[in-house]
């Protein structure tokens, strides 16, 4: 999806790019031949809708990533520009399934470890810190949303190279395709079903911690029938 965005930044700078010999109209999809960089860095935190910040995302990129950062936007406006006197057709359900699929997949992995690691360490500080300096259980909360976001920087990148091994290849659309309003739709219903079952998945250290306060709870009668007895 980084590249979606890309094209609409850079496109005029492209027009000036001398490209390779134009395809024919209708014939072959615009397939990506080599990946940019995976790491967290390399994503722009907002849209490139103007020139600054289309050149801050390219000074970030390492050599190769830019050659072949070219090479695909040189790929993607050929193929635009062979296709604009086509008449657009709709991406097809098999075609809108695999968007939210391919969309979904590294999500999942984001809301599990960020809702995991956040209940994992909000319950270390709030049996550490927490006793020690009298926080609250909601500031020991936002502690534990903190070391998660932190975390969440290091470990993006791993993630979106996981999901890049499974095999998900980017979606087969055309130029036209990939600007319709479905297949936006499906892009983020699919970011969207994925940050949820991850976070749905990403809560198991509930089921640890749920016997430790029963544990506790029921030593608590314990030592006061030992109070009152002595």
């Amino acid at each position: 999806m980084l590249k979606l965005c890309l094209q609409r930044a850079l496109r005029p700078a492209v027009q000036k790019l001398p490209s390779g010999p134009r395809l024919q109209p209708g014939i072959g999809r615009h397939t990506p031949s080599c990946c940019l960089g995976t790491h967290g860095r390399n994503e722009p935190r907002e849209p490139l809708n103007s020139p600054k910040r289309a050149k801050e995302f390219i000074y970030r990129l390492q050599p190769k990533e830019r050659t072949c950062l070219l090479k695909e936007l040189q790929s993607f406006e050929s193929i635009a520009i062979a296709q604009e006197t086509l008449e657009p057709s709709p991406p097809t359900a098999a075609q809108i399934r695999y968007v939210l699929l391919h969309n979904a997949i590294p999500f999942i992995g984001f809301g599990f470890l960020d809702n995991a690691i956040m209940i994992a360490a909000g319950t270390q500080i709030e049996l550490s810190i927490g006793v020690t300096l009298g926080i609250s259980t909601m500031a020991a909360a936002a502690l534990g949303n903190l070391v998660s976001d932190l975390a969440g920087l290091g470990l993006a990148g791993y993630v979106e190279a996981l999901a890049s091994k499974l095999g998900m290849q980017v979606p087969d659309l055309t130029p036209k395709q990939v600007d319709m309003w479905q297949t936006r739709l499906s892009s983020h219903m699919g970011k969207a079903i994925g940050v949820s079952i991850g976070c749905i998945l990403g809560m198991f250290p509930l089921f640890f911690l749920g016997d430790d306060d029963e544990k506790e709870k029921e030593a608590e009668p314990c030592g006061d029938t030992a109070s009152q007895s002595s």
